[in-house]
């Protein structure tokens, strides 16, 4: 299977499942808001495993799973033991980290949150309880998803976000059915019932665990089997744990990080009892939202093509066919750019009216618009550091990324707390994502120069010619596409752009479809080769 055709596989799975995603989102901020103290408590609840999963996904499993697993196919029962022996292991340890967590909930929930009332941090602990939960079954999605990818079975991971999905949002309508809507914080937090708890975050943990029971199902129809086995001696588990130490110090330095940035955000609420209903004041359940628009072009392309990338990168550095991968690495990162730059684009023209889909009021969509346009300014660097680690990984080096994550952890850290100390709190939120987002800027320019050190140059020049093409284009594209917006009223109350969720859908649905017209035609003038290379398979699989 070709990489291309691999990552569109991928990339369909990601699509419907974040399409399935925002529908989730909507209908979350129109049950319990986004700018109200409740969605914040359910915001900090329900971020607590995921902040644990992005690190899982992006770091210790990623790290070891499929360097190896590739590496067991050459074991004389094609790795069965190894399998057995890794997965029974990692079962353990989610599983008490898990139980872990969930007793210390309180303590989580105080250690990422700030000037919070007794009754808000009691609403947040609640949900924590039933969140919580979900890191065992992140854990073994992650697990069983990771050893179809070694096999080059890549649609499964992808898909399984949809069942989850499916199951969330039915959850989410049984409650509104029971309990109705409240997007302004009508009901206090104080008044909430352990019924209206159990069904907004049971249901969201009964999404994450049926994601992963789905995949014991393709594990299955491949033929592949699993038994507890816990003789952890002697089949070769001793060089993935080396791997895996520097990865899970930079799990511990990185949610150090996460817990000062959403302690900082969460402190937001304080100013919202001093202003007026005009303005609204973005705390950690827009973060959050802000957070599920960058990953959406992040997940469907990024995603999906390193992981691509990264199961041919492991073999051909288990065949010392370094060169190769440094290719592959080039290949990749230049086709990330041309969606990154295009994406980051349409999101910064197009971020109130997105924003006016996932909320009701002007000025909570306002709120929400600026969080996304300082957070989207970090997406291309953030997909690069995202590539680079899958080249660091496969070359089974984990203490470099470690040493690059540290300082963007570091500069995130001292910059959230000086936004904390000077910046007042409707714009705390929005100063949040702007220091993160040069973090990542600083993370990723060091990536760059750590592999070069360690491995030899890339042939940036072709690399940052090609960025440079994209970038003009971009630029182009995004400038007719404004000028269009503000011809239709931008973001002013009563504007077409704004003025409820289907015109809003309209509006992106419009111009962000004349950006990405514009934006390929120009690249294809500038005879950019990745054009041809990404669109000639969807074309292909549209045909048949």
């Amino acid at each position: 299977m070709s990489i291309m055709r691999a990552s569109l596989i991928m990339a369909s799975g990601t699509v419907f499942s974040r399409f399935l995603g925002i529908i989730r989102a909507i209908l979350l901020a129109a049950t319990i808001g986004v700018t109200t103290n409740a969605a914040d408590a359910f915001g900090v609840a329900n971020q607590l495993p995921n902040n644990v999963y992005a690190i899982i996904v992006g770091g210790v499993l990623n790290a070891v799973l499929v360097p190896q697993l590739v590496r067991a196919r050459l074991h004389l029962d094609g790795g069965k033991a190894y399998i057995d022996r890794l997965l029974t292991l990692a079962i353990v340890i989610f599983g008490s980290i898990t139980v872990l967590t969930t007793v210390s909930a309180p303590l989580l929930v105080s250690l990422y949150t700030n000037g919070w009332s007794s009754d808000q941090l009691a609403l947040a602990t609640a949900f924590a309880y039933w969140c919580l939960p979900q890191l065992f079954f992140y854990g073994l999605y992650s697990l069983l998803g990771e050893v179809l990818n070694a096999k080059s079975k890549f649609g499964p991971y992808m898909w399984a976000p949809v069942l989850n999905n499916i199951v969330a949002i039915i959850g989410m309508a049984a409650f509104i059915w029971q309990f109705g809507l409240d997007p302004t914080g009508q009901q206090t937090v104080g008044e909430w019932t352990q019924s209206q708890i159990a069904w907004l975050a049971g249901s969201a943990t009964l999404g994450v665990a049926s994601q992963a029971i789905i995949l014991l199902v393709f594990w299955k129809r491949m033929g592949l089997s699993f038994t507890f086995n816990f003789s952890w001696r002697g089949v070769g588990l001793g060089p993935a744990m080396r791997t895996a130490s520097w990865t899970l110090g930079m799990l511990l330095v990185t949610q150090i990080g996460g817990i000062v940035q959403t302690a900082v955000a969460s402190s937001a609420i304080e100013g919202r009892a001093s202003i007026g209903s005009t303005i609204a004041i973005a705390s950690v359940a827009a973060m959050s939202i802000a957070w599920l628009i960058f990953m959406l072009p992040h997940s469907v392309a990024t995603v999906s093509i390193a992981t691509a990338y990264f199961t041919r990168m492991s073999i051909h550095a288990m065949e010392k066919k370094f060169d190769e991968l440094k290719t592959d690495l080039v290949d990749g990162l230049r086709t990330i750019s041309m969606i990154s730059v295009l994406a980051t684009t349409g999101l910064i023209v197009l971020a109130y009216p997105i924003s006016r889909v996932f909320v009701g009021e002007i000025p909570s969509a306002i709120a929400l618009g600026n969080v996304v346009i300082a957070m989207v300014v970090g997406l291309l660097p953030f997909s690069y550091v995202f590539m680079i680690q899958r080249a660091f990984y496969s070359l089974e080096d984990t203490k470099t990324p470690f040493l690059f994550t540290i300082v963007q952890v570091g500069v995130n850290i001292v910059g959230s707390i000086l936004v904390g100390l000077l910046v007042s709190d409707i714009w705390i939120v929005v100063a949040l994502s702007l220091v993160t987002s040069g973090s990542i800027m600083v993370q990723s320019l060091l990536a760059f120069i750590l592999f070069k050190k360690n491995f030899g140059s890339l042939g940036h020049g072709q690399l940052t010619w090609a960025t440079t093409k994209f970038a003009f284009a971009a630029v182009a594209a995004g400038f007719i596409g404004f000028a269009l917006l503000q011809a239709m009223g931008g973001a002013r109350p009563g504007a077409f752009p704004v003025l409820n969720v289907l015109a809003a859908s309209l509006t992106c649905l419009l111009i962000g479809s004349v950006i990405g017209v514009i934006y390929i035609a120009l690249l294809k003038l500038f005879k950019v080769r990745e054009v041809d290379i990404l669109l000639g398979p969807l074309l292909r699989l549209l045909k048949r």
